[in-house]
């Protein structure tokens, strides 16, 4: 913590911004981490909960009045409501056989739960990617700035050079400290993403057969 405050104190107006845009970075991260750690758990615990739920129901109306109360992220409920809904008349899309019609509705409902389900993701890969170059730059920023310090001084010495350049260092493995839980969290959530998204592919194929073929 003291070599923390006396590295704010010592260093110029590009250092601090550096700093602060470090602390931002993390902050972000680690909202978006347990944000996103809630809302992928919740949906991956909807899905398991609610398709048995559905696809026990005796009709469509049925299951979708079950699957209310169970799917509160808006995943499955969407994809039925599309299924259910017909096309304006008169619209190029009522123009289309019944099966296209429906693949649409159900391609366009598809899209929008996953990109609800992707939110934040590229905030994370952001992060993990710039977050050591930005800590890398306040590093060099930082050991440019005590050089000049030491040359000001004309003092060159090897404690009085360690001292700043070691503080300038902190900067990297600040840097790094920000990246790795985005990069991680990013890598998991992409996984827990993708297997969302292969259950409501799979979801939206069932309800065209189902209905495509009624």
């Amino acid at each position: 913590m003291t070599e923390l405050t006396h590295l704010w104190q010592a260093g110029d107006g590009v250092a601090r911004f550096v700093s602060l845009l470090l602390l931002a970075m993390s902050v972000c991260s680690w909202v978006l981490i347990f944000w996103r750690s809630w809302t992928l758990a919740r949906a991956r615990a909807a899905l398991g909960r609610g398709l048995p739920v559905f696809w026990a129901a005796a009709d469509l109306a049925q299951g979708r009045d079950q699957l209310r109360a169970l799917d509160r992220g808006g995943l499955m409920l969407p994809l039925i409501d599309a299924a259910m809904r017909d096309s304006a008349p008169g619209s190029l899309a009522a123009a289309a056989r019944q099966t296209s019609q429906l693949t649409r509705r159900l391609r366009d409902a598809l899209h929008a739960v996953l990109g609800g389900l992707s939110r934040g993701q590229v905030v994370l890969a952001t992060i993990g990617a710039t977050a050591p170059f930005v800590g890398l730059f306040g590093t060099v920023w930082g050991i440019y700035h005590a050089l000049l310090s030491i040359s000001s001084s004309g003092d060159f010495s090897l404690d009085k050079v360690a001292g700043p350049v070691g503080e300038s260092l902190i900067m990297t493995a600040a840097g790094l400290a920000v990246a790795i839980p985005a990069v991680l969290a990013y890598n998991l959530f992409g996984k827990w993403v993708a297997g969302c998204e292969a259950e409501l592919e799979g979801f939206a194929h069932d309800l065209r057969e189902l209905l495509g073929g009624a």
